[in-house]
């Protein structure tokens, strides 16, 4: 198991390091949707809890994260802790450079689209009604123009039947088409009437919103 002259020290606990993180990998690839948006702690790519309390499936995926570079570190004789940086950085960029290139070359329809969770709304009373605004860029990465339609989804931060976000619904669904290889500023700006809605907020800000976009039987979360 040692070879004296190269960096390799084990090989087996190099190829079961390997093993663990394409498993890690695969356990919450963010692809199609967007596995981290109800959680509140998370280590690495793993949601560990929300507000249900503790994702065993992300506990157990971070100890395996864990268990992976500590064989790594077993597996090589020298440059460890530089090997265990790189390992880690690459761990961090590579799912999202797998989706990137997957979607430039073989998605289409709505698995085209991109979202770098950079929306947020405005929201301002205005008598009985809510003034909403709503801005969020979206990317078109296929050859063909795609149209879809949106909805929006309250933060999981929000208290239970408090609406935010959502309100934006009561407009919608909003009906969007990005051209092939386009990025797309959206705006979306509605007077919603709120007679109907028994808890909402009074105004606010937020950011980092999420939705969903559905064509046909097809559904993701972003």
């Amino acid at each position: 198991m040692e070879n004296r002259d190269g960096m390799v020290k084990n090989k087996l606990a190099l190829f079961s390091s390997f093993v663990i993180l394409c498993i890690c990998i695969y356990l919450f690839f963010p692809f199609p949707h967007n596995l981290m948006l109800e959680a509140r702690t998370t280590f690495m790519s793993f949601p560990i809890q929300n507000q249900d309390g503790y994702i065993s499936l992300g506990i157990i995926g971070s100890v395996l994260f864990i268990v992976a570079l500590i064989l790594l570190f077993i597996g090589m004789k020298k440059y460890q802790f530089r090997t265990i940086f790189v390992v880690v950085l690459l761990y961090t960029f590579l799912p999202n450079l797998l989706i990137t290139t997957y979607q430039e070359t073989l998605a289409s329809g709505i698995a085209a689209i991109s979202y770098e969770n950079n929306g947020q709304c405005n929201f301002e009373l205005i008598d009985q009604k809510m003034s909403g605004e709503c801005n969020l860029v979206l990317h078109n990465r296929s050859n063909e123009a795609v149209s879809f339609e949106l909805e929006f989804i309250d933060s999981f931060f929000m208290e239970d039947d408090v609406q935010m976000e959502s309100l934006m619904n009561l407009a919608g669904p909003y009906r969007i088409t990005i051209e092939a290889n386009q990025k797309e500023s959206i705006q979306i700006k509605e007077l919603l009437d709120l007679s109907d809605v028994p808890r909402h907020i009074d105004g606010g800000e937020s950011s980092g919103i999420h939705f969903h976009i559905t064509k046909n039987d097809q559904t993701r979360t972003l």
